[in-house]
Order: structure tokens, then sequence, then C-alpha cells
């Protein structure tokens, strides 16, 4: 007689990490995924908690807590949800921001727009922003979502005061939460439609923000992870993807210091209309940065009126 004890249920077989790295990956791999092993060890590093040399040094055995949890979220994954939402984190200069559903997840590009902002203000003269006159630096960040802008440029910078708007409440939660898990009280928030929300004659040494710039007709066209799971809002600029560019640009002269800085993201082709509405508007000395890709992203330019 053979004992019920001695024939194991395959579903409550142990497996250990890197055998199961390979499952997941096998997994992941028709769903259209790339970097699926790459992912799958993300999930299963995130899932265990473990350092990545430890889990390929030890390769420890999953528990059954611990298999059914990488079994969820090799599930989440499967259907596309962004692999960020899952674990509940980014990365983004140094500091650990929170996202999820309603917030748009921090981009390598955006992340190349804080490291340029803040060499560019360090590089600044400092002769009229004295301890003794209050915050060294006022700087605006328009459709903060996770916050991780105005973030890192309040790590940058400890002595400035860093504002961030955005007309979402979900948005303006992680924010609020990313700012003091980061332990950054330099930061404030607020629900605003752009400049809807300043104190009129309020001024800024940076007005800087990454607005939604995809056409709305190409929204369709997007990766199912950005295209089903992050939000709408952040991601539609309109036919032409430029409606925000023309609110920002127009609107940031009036809370501008002289010689002020705005500086924006740029979607893929928007440079040149983009460019001229700062001329236009009377800004001066524009700059453009590219990003990994050669493309042009990252706009700036100067009020001097």
């Amino acid at each position: 007689m053979v004992s019920s004890q001695s024939v194991q249920d395959p579903d409550h077989f142990k497996m250990k990490a890197i055998e199961k790295i390979k499952e997941v990956t096998e997994t992941l791999s028709p769903c259209g995924i790339e970097s699926a092993e790459k992912e799958a060890e993300l999930i299963l590093r995130y899932g265990l908690q473990i350092d990545p040399v430890i889990l390929y040094s030890d390769n420890p055995e999953l528990n059954e807590e611990e298999e059914l949890l990488i079994r969820e979220m090799m599930k989440r994954r499967s259907e596309r949800e962004p692999l960020q939402y899952i674990v509940g984190t980014v990365e983004f200069m140094g500091l650990t921001i929170y996202v999820g559903r309603g917030v748009l997840i921090p981009r390598p590009e955006t992340e190349l727009m804080a490291e340029h902002a803040i060499k560019m203000l360090r590089a600044q003269s400092t002769e009229n922003r004295t301890q003794s006159s209050g915050p060294s630096l006022t700087i605006l960040d328009l459709c903060t979502g996770s916050g991780c802008l105005a973030l890192s440029l309040a790590s940058a910078f400890p002595d400035s005061q860093v504002y961030g708007t955005d007309i979402s409440r979900d948005a303006l939660r992680y924010a609020r939460q990313n700012a003091a898990s980061n332990g950054l009280r330099n930061a404030s928030f607020f629900l605003s439609d752009l400049f809807s929300a300043l104190v009129p004659k309020q001024s800024f040494d940076l007005i800087i923000s990454n607005p939604p710039y995809i056409k709305t007709e190409d929204i369709g066209n997007l990766q199912p992870e950005v295209r089903d799971w992050e939000p709408r809002h952040a991601l539609d600029g309109g036919g032409d993807g430029l409606d925000y560019y023309r609110q920002i640009v127009s609107g940031a002269c009036n809370f501008l210091k002289k010689k002020g800085i705005l500086m924006v993201e740029l979607g893929d082709d928007s440079y040149p209309d983009v460019n001229e509405m700062f001329t236009m508007a009377g800004y001066s000395g524009m700059e453009v940065m590219t990003d990994y890709s050669g493309k042009k992203r990252i706009l700036q330019g100067i009020w001097t009126r």
C-alpha cells in the first residue's frame, strides 16, 4: 500500500530559484515580452527579496508562500501589466519612487532631463541666493506625476523650495508618498491644472515639465503596457501632441523670474514646433539636448523680459 504522503502533488513541488527563472521565462516569452529572461530574474529577485549574487550562488529553494507570490507576479506580467507596477517601485536618480496604476512610470529620458537640470542649476551664479534671503532656488514641476523630477531636484538642492502640480489625485498621492519615503521636506505637491492653483506674482528660477505629448490617434499603437495600463491623461497631448506645450510655454512667462529657465521634455518629432513656440513667446538662448538614441528630447529657454 502506498502512503498518501509518499505521492507528491505536482503543484506543491518545491522548486529552486534558478529553475523557477527558467519557468517564468518560458511563460513570459510567448506573451510578446522582450527580455523575458531578464524580467523573470527581476521577478524572482523582488519576490524573494534577494540580492542577485546570492540568488545565483545559493540558488535557494522556494517555500509555498514564495511560490504563490512568484506565480501571481508571473500571471500579472503575462497580462502585460508593467513590471514596475507589479514590484511597486522604480529607481530614479538614486531615489526609490513608488508607482502603481494611476501614475506614469518614470522613463530614462526623464532621468536625463533631471541630470541636465541639476547640472545647469549648479553652474548658474548663486551671488543673489544667500541663506539669509530665503531658499536658494524656487522650482516648479508641472505634470509632476510620481514626483520623480521634483524630488530629484529637491534632493540635489536641499535649501530650495520645490513645488509639483498635477490634475490627478492618484498621482499626487504617489508624489506625496515618495516625498515622505525619501525624507524630502522641501517639496510640496498641489492639485492644479498646470498654473491654475498658483498665486499671482509667484515666481520661479526653473519651471520644468514632462507633459503629455503623444498624439491622440497614436495612443492605440503604443505597447500594451503603456496603452492599457498607464493613465491616458498622462499620455494624451491632443490631436497634434502639442496641446500642453502651448499652455506651458505661454503661461510660464507669467511665473518665471527674470533669467528664469523653462525646460520641457519633447515628443519624438515635436522639437521644431515647440522651439518655435519658445521663440514666438519671447524666450531666448534656447538649448536642445538629445537622448540616448540621439533624438532631440529636452528643450530649455531663458525668460529675459
